[in-house]
């Protein structure tokens, strides 16, 4: 190097971690029809508003009344101080939609999307448990292992995983173009999901299927 100058190397690129904040509601079943409406009508618009705020996602079972409205955060600090704002549209949404929410706060830990997902497109959740200590080698099987395999399937639309760091919990999601293609997946999915539950070790809380009701989530690919 000529005169003392000092060759400067590009900093490792540091990756973006965007938040979730879900609320889970066991609805009326005859009231869904009205919530997901509240949902793309009221709450939409009055979320836009919140700084920090980065799109919804609205999952419902309508045999059971499940629902699970998914907002995502730029960061944990702007999911933090939304929560005021956010607690009244909540309990609207509870409201029309007749039970009482249940909130979780998660990490996105990987997103990855092959195309925007269609009108009758469905959602295969699962929820697991892992020893917080494994976690991060959990997420690193998923985005290998689990991912690449998924994306194979007849009509993969996009999957991502939720995590809470300190309890070790996880949710597993991915959503596929229609519910018939997501059954004609269901030996490599099975399949999938005991591979990676041995491979790490994870409990199997629960598993169930969704419409997706509403999908406007514009969260970073992460995978």
């Amino acid at each position: 190097m000529d005169g003392g100058a000092v060759e400067t190397l590009p900093l490792p690129r540091r990756r973006q971690i965007v938040y979730a904040r879900s609320s889970t509601i066991e609805a009326q079943p005859s009231s869904i029809d009205a919530g997901i409406a509240h949902v793309r009508d009221t709450v939409m618009p009055a979320l836009e508003r919140i700084e920090g705020f980065t799109g919804l996602s609205l999952l419902v079972d309508r045999s059971s009344g499940r629902c699970i409205a998914t907002t995502a955060w730029q960061s944990e600090e702007a999911m933090r101080a939304s929560a005021e704002a956010v607690r009244p549209i909540r309990d609207r949404v509870a409201e029309i939609l007749g039970g009482s929410p249940t909130v979780e706060e998660w990490e996105i830990a990987a997103l990855h999307r092959d195309h925007q997902s269609r009108d009758g497109a469905c959602v295969r959740a699962t929820w697991v448990k892992i020893d917080p200590d494994q976690l991060d080698r959990g997420v690193d099987f998923y985005k290998t292992t689990i991912l690449p395999a998924l994306e194979e399937l007849e009509g993969f639309c996009s999957a991502s995983l939720l995590v809470d760091r300190a309890s070790g919990r996880g949710v597993s999601s991915a959503t596929y173009d229609s519910v018939e293609a997501m059954e004609r997946n269901k030996e490599q999915l099975d399949r999938l999901r005991a591979t990676g539950t041995e491979e790490v070790r994870a409990e199997v809380l629960e598993e169930r299927d969704f419409e997706l009701a509403i999908a406007h989530l514009r969260v970073p690919e992460m995978a």
